[in-house]
């Protein structure tokens, strides 16, 4: 058998053993020295853990984080203020928190079986039981505010480690990135649930990109005060909100998947999704500070059965929202809706009359350095532009209230056909005593009236990135692919696309063709191979390829080697030829795909002859 045959299924083995390989490390005390997990383990929380005293917890790439379910409720992890965490994890290698309960390759109904991550920082909240300050006298900032992170017990009076606020909007609490969290949420006590990632008083210098919440019992993420920014977010069937905001949240947001749906069966708030987007002002609706947020480029994908999900984006305490290039559709309660308060008034009054309308109503220019920097000042506090509304149950009149029918604001409210590629529903079941369908497949790239449309990049400050599409995808790439539990457990469709030039033929005669060219739906292509062939591909990032091979002489013997830029996968084919799909890694900076096919026909003196012929169609 040919040498490199050998080596190749070794190389495979490797690749597929993965996680399943690494050694178990058991973390059951609090982390006050840096320290940092590598991938070559697993990581068992046993209990509530504290980075703490100031040390930083460093993660490498493809590190797992799998605790038991069974040990106090599975374990949990907490970053106190002073302390950083480091999660970084890439595409390719994704970080993942999850418990055992999650076999790592199909989704199930299922959450609570682990606890979650929670950072607590320095930056302004308000909270209670803070100081009171009329909205907008930004005097009212209150240093001292801080307050318990939810989900989180006091060992002690006074205990630090749960508490989040300050007076430092710079706060820097670490990095996450292509970090993955499924099946958490311990459930502490009555309306004291651990959120999929908890985010308390975290400053603008916490850098929050590319992270995944999957089934968690409570909120996907929620952010409690602070500054910090959120970008390249996935947040699928979660129990409560999806994305969920309070105590004077002022960072900004962009690339943004929401799918509700169910975690468990149960109550919906603690099992069926509630509201996509909540968006709370503070705990008092004159304190500061007061949420002013801009959300750029998110898709929301709701419960179109009324009574199984609940609105896409709610508006409470005189928060407020400038929504643009964004999707809200198939949601079955309102798109948009005034929830006027959140029952966490400390006490306070709620202000009489319009008073939350009077608050969107006025210039975002009202809200504006130091304390206030996230909206676009030439807009409203609270303005809908350039989205799209498709197939919601109920048009709520609030549209109208944040100015979404001003010809000028560029709105579709009834879009008459979907913005997004394709979406596929389960079939309606009965969860928490109520009517809900669970996505079986989605394609969420921009389709139809999403299609070119330019961005508005405001405020300009290097955060937002320009775009001509609504939504959280262009056209052509889906960003979410190769590092996300949904796209391993299989909810995105990959529709098949061909490659529109062929150029030329290069000298060397090991190298047939040169593919290039945006790729579009279509048909395959084929060559005949008569030599070791090398076939580079320019393509997009997430792209996939079907391999048929044929005229293998002698079955076993025959051996196709994908190998996007030296990385795997690589595919040792044996037995009768028959379709396979090799995905392409999801590199930001891929520009290139190499196949390389051999069939082998051995005589009585062991020259190897090729003799093969391949096809492949590319897709995306």
């Amino acid at each position: 058998m040919n040498t490199s045959t050998l080596l190749l299924t070794g190389v495979l083995a490797t690749g597929l053993a993965g996680f399943a390989n690494a050694a178990e490390i058991l973390v059951s005390s609090d982390i006050t020295t840096s320290t940092t997990w590598t991938k070559n383990n697993t990581y068992n929380l046993t209990t509530q853990v504290y980075v703490t005293n100031g040390a930083t917890l460093t993660i490498e790439p493809g590190t797992l984080i799998q605790s038991d379910t069974t040990v106090n409720g599975g374990g949990s992890l907490a970053v106190t203020r002073g302390s950083q965490i480091i999660a970084v994890g890439t595409r390719e290698e994704p970080i993942v928190f999850t418990s055992k309960a999650d076999n790592l390759n199909s989704w199930i109904l299922q959450a609570n079986t682990w606890g979650n991550l929670t950072i607590m920082g320095s930056a302004y909240i308000s909270a209670c039981p803070a100081g009171s300050g009329a909205a907008g006298n930004q005097s009212g900032f209150l240093a001292t505010n801080v307050a318990t992170m939810e989900g989180l017990t006091a060992q002690f009076p006074g205990d630090p480690r749960v508490l989040y606020g300050g007076g430092n909007d710079d706060d820097d609490s670490g990095a996450l990135s292509y970090v993955s969290f499924r099946y958490g949420g311990r459930v502490i006590g009555l309306a004291n649930e651990l959120n999929g990632l908890s985010l308390g008083g975290i400053g603008r210098n916490t850098d929050v990109s590319f992270v995944e919440v999957m089934n968690n019992v409570d909120d996907g993420i929620e952010i409690w005060g602070g500054t910090m920014n959120l970008k390249n977010f996935v947040v699928f069937n979660v129990g409560d909100d999806s994305l969920d905001c309070d105590q004077g949240w002022r960072g900004k947001a962009q690339f943004g998947l929401i799918v509700q749906g169910a975690s468990v069966n149960a109550a919906q708030g603690s099992g069926v999704g509630d509201n996509a987007i909540e968006i709370d002002g503070a705990e008092r609706f004159d304190w500061v500070p007061v949420t002013r947020t801009r959300l750029s480029n998110i898709t929301v994908v709701g419960q179109p059965e009324n009574g199984g999900g609940d609105h896409g984006l709610a508006l409470r305490d005189g928060a407020g929202v400038q929504l643009t290039s964004s999707i809200l559709m198939e949601l079955g309660d309102d798109s948009v809706r005034d929830d006027v308060q959140d029952g966490d008034a400390c006490g306070g009054g709620w202000g009489v009359g319009n008073t939350f309308q009077t608050l969107w109503n006025t210039p975002a220019s009202n809200f504006t350095a130091p304390f206030y920097t996230a909206q676009c000042a030439t807009e409203r506090v609270s303005q809908i532009t350039k989205s799209i509304g498709f197939s919601n149950n109920q048009d709520s009149t609030l549209w109208s209230t944040v100015d979404a029918l001003v010809p000028g604001n560029g709105n579709i409210i009834n879009a008459a056909n979907s913005p997004i590629r394709s979406l596929t529903y389960g079939p309606i079941q009965t969860l928490g005593g109520l009517p809900v369908r669970i996505v079986q497949k989605i394609d969420p790239r921009a389709a139809n009236d999403a299609v070119g449309v330019a961005g508005n990049v405001c405020p300009n400050d290097g955060f937002f990135v320009p775009t001509n599409y609504i939504g959280a995808f262009n056209t052509q790439q889906n960003w979410a692919l190769g590092w996300t539990a949904a796209d391993k457990f299989g909810f995105f469709e990959k529709i098949p696309a061909t490659v529109t030039s062929i150029v030329g033929v290069p000298a060397n005669p090991d190298v047939l063709a040169t593919v290039s060219g945006s790729p579009t739906i279509g048909t395959n292509w084929s060559v005949a191979i008569n030599h070791t062939t090398f076939f580079p591909i320019s393509i997009l990032d997430g792209l996939f390829v079907t391999v048929t091979a044929t005229n293998f002489p002698l079955p076993g013997l025959g051996t196709i080697i994908a190998n996007a830029i030296a990385e795997t996968p690589f595919i040792s084919l044996s037995g009768a030829p028959a379709p396979f799909v090799l995905p392409i890694p999801n590199k930001a900076n891929l520009v290139g795909l190499g196949f390389h096919a051999q069939g082998y026909s051995v005589d009585l003196s062991f020259t190897v002859g090729l003799t093969n012929a391949l096809a492949f169609t590319v897709g995306n």
